[in-house]
């Protein structure tokens, strides 16, 4: 007997030789040279007037400067464009800074097969700091640093001049004082451990091991003093 399949999708996306995906609901737009325009491909929810440049609402009459795009817009594009991975990387942090890449592996099309390949791999890096940051994000930095990466990453490879949301600065606030909760480096810590299968106690016995002060008395990751984190994502970010 045949199986019957229960949580089937309603709808499947299908790819064309070019790699292309084939149906109605998905309209491409072309440069004369042949290649994809994915500026026009932009949907136009996903974009926002720049209150800063204009004050001007209708976004049909502005110039790309002028404009904003959602980071919904550009996951929207990216997964037109089909990836295969996203990954992120920790080049810099400490409690008032953060420094991120995000490398994306698109999936080969017509516009990138003539080297031959099967994907090509695009990375950008960004940054955020209590300087340029506000409020409630100054307590996830790393968060926003990969958000301003990833969007850097979509938009550059793509050739998107339309500056995303997560890249802006408000440069109406003031500059608060550091504190000793900026980076928020144990959230970060905690989904890093997720993604990477490691257990707190293996690092806590790694520590000791190690020697590093008072690490006999963590209990949880929030018991790591800060500086400790930083060096632990650190490493653990450079194992394979």
């Amino acid at each position: 007997m045949g199986t019957t399949e229960i949580n089937k999708p309603p709808h499947t996306f299908i790819r064309n030789k070019y790699g292309l995906i084939e149906d109605k609901t998905v309209k491409y737009h072309f440069n004369e040279d042949g290649t994809v325009d994915w500026r026009k491909m932009i949907k136009p929810e996903f974009l926002v007037a720049n209150r800063d440049r204009t004050d001007e609402t209708d976004i049909s009459k502005l110039e790309d400067n002028e404009l904003i795009i959602l980071l919904g817009g550009l996951k929207d594009l990216a997964s037109v464009r089909g990836f295969k991975s996203v990954t992120y990387k920790v080049h810099e942090a400490s409690p008032e800074y953060v420094c991120a890449s995000c490398s994306i592996e698109w999936i080969a099309n017509y516009e990138t097969r003539a080297a031959g390949e099967d994907s090509v791999t695009f990375e950008a890096i960004a940054d955020a700091g209590i300087k340029n940051t506000e409020s409630f994000g100054q307590m996830y930095l790393a968060a926003i640093a990969e958000n301003r990466a990833f969007c850097r990453a979509i938009r550059n490879f793509l050739r998107i001049n339309i500056v995303a949301k997560e890249e802006i600065k408000n440069a109406k606030i003031s500059v608060p004082k550091p504190n000793s909760n900026a980076a928020s480096p144990d959230l970060f810590l905690k989904n890093l451990m997720k993604e990477k299968k490691i257990d707190f106690m293996s690092i806590k016995d790694k520590m000791v091991q190690e020697g590093a002060d008072g690490a006999d008395d963590w209990n949880t990751v929030k018991d790591i003093p800060r500086l400790k984190m930083f060096e632990i994502i650190e490493r653990i970010q450079k194992k394979k």
